[in-house]
């Protein structure tokens, strides 16, 4: 999955293109590299010329080692050079039971993870690179005239509706499975580690979901456009600004819980001075349930008020001086 995202953001950011091929190396040999002994493969070839579109699937649907070898090569150079990379993004979402020590996650000394720092990437990959992610609901990928089905056999059950993520294996960590499905505006992850069995984790993802759609809910708090606050604006051609968001606050939270939310902001500076751009951002919104925040969204000006006339200005800073002496 952390392959998978640094792939992603390389590909948001313009390195290459789908389109694009690879040259497979040798250290990316299917049947040439004892490492990948038992494992799951595309069973590449040294000098194979191969899509990065079709790597990328064998990497998110057949989860093919071979494959994540490849793409480490030739997105960051060399495979050090890309396990670099991913622990680089380790620290930048926060995770704080994650280190990584292989592009594509067989056993190694000092190489560990957690059930939450698994979800928290499942949740990364859908916010940051869609694109990369739409990849993970795929059921089947053809490549070198061989048919492959995506691992993750939720995605045929039809009692939820699963869209990814990820599927694991190895005689250490036994048999793993990070799901995610909606609901209208709901999207759950779960993360299921060390299972016994393929068919195992599948069915625990699946009671992990379905509890969690039964009791929780997905709320729609605040929406955007409409005015949340209004602060003095000062120096511009209105005397307040109107604050909002700019879209939708969507938040899950324990079914029946709504009417405990609670909603608070924080400006970034004391004032706000003209002129003010709509949408520009100018604080945090903070929600909370019994006393803990839960999210946070940018607080943002619902109108754009241009900067007054020289008059205007002149009695607004007679104003603002008599605001700081007194208050």
């Amino acid at each position: 999955m952390m392959t998978s995202y640094v792939i992603g953001q390389a590909m948001k950011a313009g390195k290459f293109k789908e389109s694009d091929l690879v040259t497979v190396g040798n250290d990316a040999w299917a049947t040439g590299n004892p490492v990948f002994k038992g494992s799951s493969l595309m069973f590449l070839k040294p000098g194979m010329q191969v899509p990065v579109s079709q790597l990328i699937r064998g990497i998110n649907l057949q989860s093919g080692n071979d494959a994540c070898v490849a793409m480490a090569d030739y997105v960051a150079g060399s495979q050090d050079a890309f396990v670099s990379l991913m622990n680089n993004y380790v620290n930048a979402l926060g995770l704080k039971n994650t280190h990584f020590q292989t592009v594509h996650g067989l056993d190694a000394d000092g190489q560990y993870s957690s059930a939450r720092d698994m979800a928290l990437i499942g949740q990364a990959l859908i916010r940051d690179v869609p694109n990369e992610y739409s990849i993970y609901r795929e059921k089947e990928f053809t490549f070198n005239g061989i048919r492959q089905l995506n691992r993750n056999g939720l995605l045929w059950d039809n009692s939820l509706n699963v869209d990814g993520i990820k599927t694991g294996h190895t005689d250490k960590a036994g048999y793993n499975l990070v799901a995610s499905a909606t609901e209208g505006q709901m999207r759950l992850i779960s993360a299921v580690m060390g299972g016994r069995t393929f068919k195992g984790r599948e069915s625990e993802s699946k009671k992990l979901l379905t509890w969690g759609f039964r009791f929780f809910e997905t709320v729609n708090p605040i929406k955007a456009g409409k005015e949340f606050a209004s602060e003095p604006a000062w120096f511009g051609d209105s005397d307040r600004a109107s604050l909002g968001v700019d879209k939708d606050v969507y938040l899950t939270i324990p079914r029946g819980r709504m009417k405990d939310l609670k909603a608070s902001y924080v400006l970034n500076n004391t004032e706000l001075h003209a002129p003010l751009q709509k949408n520009q951002v100018v604080g945090t919104i903070n929600f909370q349930l019994d006393g803990k925040t839960i999210d946070q969204r940018p607080l943002v000006v619902l109108q754009e008020i241009p900067e007054g006339n020289f008059f205007g200005k002149i009695i607004d800073y007679i104003k603002l001086m008599f605001h700081h002496w007194f208050g």
